[in-house]
């Protein structure tokens, strides 16, 4: 008997994805466990595996958006008859359409209420994503011109012929926009000549190229860039934490000790091994505190306050698509070394962009390091539901008064913790703010 490929819930309040593309083709043999296609939520792009062994018969949702739940493609025995409905897809305007006989009709949009292809969003051009599926509407779908869904970009003398229209899938003009590709130097090999993702991915191999002769844009003009998925949960999520009554305090700790260990511990490291970094022993450090100081290893759950028996210790890591906070779980368990490992490990995921949902669920306790950048001093923006955020700046030497009334230059790192006032108290940060002061002050607390 067939089985249905439903669109899996990945995390957390995901009530729908955007299948980027699929691995395998129609009438491919599918292993369980092996990655069966790629799908974009609001958090992270993923490969998700099939859950059972057969042959890919049908795919129900090429490209595009879907809810969770929904049928997406069906895995049985060669030669199975398949009897499935169409998948759901929504389209821009947060209506339910349908894929007929698992092919996107061509990319157009069936709903006529598009009026310029310039007023599209990402959310209302999800690749591959029609409208309802009413007969009246389908037919002056197709009679219509590609500028319902496919944005327009005029250029002179560009690879789809000289002021041709150039279509493109919005994951296709993101990438371009990221690597600074001109989308009229593309041939496109999706439907109607459509430049899609791969065709980008490809002309990125050799090296951006931009379009020859492309008009400069008149002075003045205003660049109106599509909020991506990642941008959007980034501004969802820091809009919620700035509802929370939050305060912050601050403390510096002179790292001379905490410089010298991070010396021993790089002469001992083999090839192939990661280098631990200050970043390593700051969350040694926080995460040592934390199992001290349960009240600040804590989620604010509207009704209750969760302490968690575990740091799970996110670090806020900077990508071209934004900001992500992958997470090193149990962190209170692992060496300096085996810290260094993961923190290198997730932090290398993450610009490449393949990390996993479980990478950035259960975090309890969120580091911001912005010392590499010379940042003296910030306040860190708490990531909710956690009820502290330590924002860490630069190591300074600086004037520290001496026993004998003179001055000694010292290497000193301020550190503000930007806490949840409902789920922490003045005197209980400060507390657990002190405790990562000693034990960077004097290693050996921690260790």
């Amino acid at each position: 008997m067939a089985d249905e490929v439903k669109l899996p819930r990945l995390g957390q309040g995901m009530e729908s994805g955007t299948i980027v593309k699929w691995l395998k083709s129609e009438g491919d043999q599918v292993e369980k466990g092996e990655p069966l296609y790629e799908l974009d939520t609001d958090k992270v792009t993923q490969e998700v595996e099939a859950e059972v062994a057969g042959v890919l018969l049908k795919i129900t949702v090429p490209q595009g958006e879907a809810d969770v739940g929904t049928t997406i493609a069906v895995i049985g025995e060669q030669d199975e008859d398949v009897n499935v409905e169409d998948g759901n897809v929504e389209d821009g305007n947060g209506e339910d359409g349908n894929v007929e006989d698992g092919n996107v009709e061509d990319g157009n949009v069936e709903d006529a209420s598009v009026e310029t292809a310039l007023e599209v969003s990402d959310d209302e051009q999800e690749e591959g994503s029609p409208g309802p599926a009413r007969e009246a509407e389908r037919e002056r779908g197709r009679e219509a011109s590609a500028s319902e869904q496919i944005t327009e970009i005029r250029t002179p003398a560009q690879g789809n012929g000289a002021g041709a229209r150039v279509k493109a899938s919005p994951l296709a003009r993101r990438i371009a926009r990221d690597r600074g590709i001109e989308l009229g130097s593309l041939r496109g090999t999706g439907p109607e000549g459509r430049v899609v993702a791969e065709d980008v991915e490809r002309a990125a191999a050799g090296g951006p190229t931009p379009a020859p002769g492309a008009a400069p844009a008149p002075p003045g003009d205003i660049e109106r860039i599509p909020l991506t998925s990642v941008r959007r949960t980034i501004a969802r999520r820091l809009t919620e934490a700035w509802q929370a009554p939050a305060f912050q305090i601050a403390m510096s700790a002179d790292m001379t000790r905490a410089q010298a260990l991070h010396d021993r511990l790089a002469e001992r490291v083999k090839e192939g091994e990661a280098k631990p970094t200050v970043t390593d022993i700051l969350t040694k450090a926080c995460a040592a505190a934390l199992m001290r100081h349960r009240a600040v290893n804590a989620h604010w759950a509207e009704d209750a306050i969760e302490l968690h028996p575990n740091a799970n210790v996110g670090i806020a890591v900077a990508i071209d698509a934004g900001l992500v906070v992958p997470v090193i779980h149990q962190a209170e368990r692992k060496t300096i070394a085996e810290l260094a490992a993961a923190r290198a490990d997730i932090v290398t995921r993450a610009r490449e962009g393949k990390l996993r949902q479980e990478d950035l669920d259960g975090g309890t306790f969120t580091i911001s390091n912005l010392g590499m950048f010379g940042v003296e001093q910030f306040v860190a923006v708490l990531n909710p539901p956690q009820a502290a955020i330590l924002a860490v700046g630069a190591i300074e030497r600086k004037a520290v008064p001496t026993d004998g009334g003179g001055f000694e230059a010292r290497p000193l790192m301020t550190m503000t913790l930007t806490c949840d006032h409902r789920t922490l108290d003045g005197a209980t940060a400060a507390d657990f703010l002190r405790t990562v002061k000693a034990f960077l002050e004097e290693p050996g607390l921690m260790l």
